[in-house]
């Protein structure tokens, strides 16, 4: 294992060991509190461009499974077709594995989508730092590379067009109601809910302008990576349909911050992001409290939206905003993600709720 240092642009550094692809690499470093579910994570599209901390200490112990594709297009054990995350920086990486399902190991995994991996990363204090001063930019160098320093930005790119898809794809034509979703960057597990409720899903890049000649029944707002204020032709299309058609409409995550700006609300980063499967997030108006999955930087200054729009749903931590809706249209949002895959999977209502609502 070669040496490397984790430099973070506050000059703080860290010392630690190679396990992954041995090139460096720089990124927005973010941290994530969840103890399980690295592969889903990993290849989860809202982390492209950042370099991921896991805070759980032991990271690998249960390898990497292997990479199939169902009958309906989507692959079975991961949440797209490759790893997004620039990096991941870990404790404890396990060397040996053991799971019913692995077929290799995580090192293996990340050399061969050529992205680099740290260990013997004191995490814990990386994390203090990352909580204190914020997400930040920071470089994986290679110590006997010191002239190879890599460079990269996060701030007013758009990550989103990165990686949402280029045409229109159909899942489970003929099955039903036709749901238009907006992918930013979905998640595999999205897809599947919407299909497991008997929908045909149509899958449109980002900036497609659905509202001419498109024949659907509901809009799903999917998540994705970075600053939604760069995605202005989302926006101005979401509001596009909303001033023509009173159709359903249901977000997640980005699609949340999207359908928000819709809504005449401004967004703000957080500073240091919500991202694990432990969030605490109570309904609007009542006492029930939910755990939930998250993966976000951004979030909704509920305070700026429109009069016809209220809170759906509060972080019990922070009290920022974790959802949104219409006073009287079929309207509505989740920051957090109740496809919940691999965490908790108390708010999977979310996507039957959408459901009941299409005509």
């Amino acid at each position: 294992m070669k040496n490397v240092t984790l430099v973070l642009s506050d000059g703080s550094r860290f010392h630690g060991k190679s396990f992954g692809y041995e090139a460096p690499v720089a990124g927005e470093v973010v941290f994530n509190t969840a103890m399980m579910g690295y592969p889903e994570s990993l290849t989860d599209p809202s982390y492209a461009g950042q370099l991921l901390t896991m805070t759980f200490p032991l990271v690998g112990n249960y390898g990497v499974p292997p990479f199939t594709i169902e009958k309906n297009g989507l692959p079975t054990f991961m949440e797209s077709d490759r790893i997004y995350a620039s990096a991941l920086i870990v404790s404890d990486y396990s060397e040996q594995y053991s799971h019913w399902n692995a077929v290799r190991s995580l090192a293996d995994w990340l050399k061969d989508e050529k992205v680099p991996g740290i260990t013997g990363i004191d995490t814990r204090e990386l994390t203090k730092v990352l909580r204190e001063h914020g997400v930040m930019m920071g470089k994986i160098i290679f110590d006997d590379e010191p002239d190879n320093i890599p460079e990269a930005r996060y701030e007013g790119v758009n990550f989103v067009d990165k990686v949402s898809c280029k045409k229109v794809i159909r899942y489970n034509e003929g099955g039903g109601k036709k749901v238009v979703l907006v992918d930013c960057g979905v998640k595999a597990n999205i897809i599947r809910c919407l299909i497991n409720r008997g929908v045909e899903v149509i899958r449109v890049p980002w900036n497609y302008d659905y509202t001419k000649d498109m024949d659907f029944d509901g809009l799903f707002l999917a998540n994705g990576p970075g600053d939604p204020d760069m995605c202005a032709d989302a926006v101005e299309i979401i509001r596009r349909q909303m001033s023509i058609s009173d159709k359903p409409i249901c977000g997640i995550c980005m699609g949340n911050q999207l359908l928000g700006k819709a809504a005449g609300a401004e967004i703000y980063k957080l500073k240091y992001g919500h991202r694990g499967h432990n969030q605490p997030v109570r309904l609007v108006g009542t006492d029930h409290c939910y755990i939930t999955s998250q993966n976000h930087g951004y979030a909704v200054n509920a305070r700026t939206l429109g009069a016809d729009w209220e809170e759906l749903f509060v972080n019990m931590n922070d009290g920022s905003n974790e959802g949104i809706r219409h006073k009287t249209k079929p309207w509505f949002s989740s920051q957090f993600h109740p496809e919940a895959c691999s965490g908790p999977v108390d708010t999977e209502f979310m996507f039957d709720k959408f459901v009941e609502t299409l005509k």
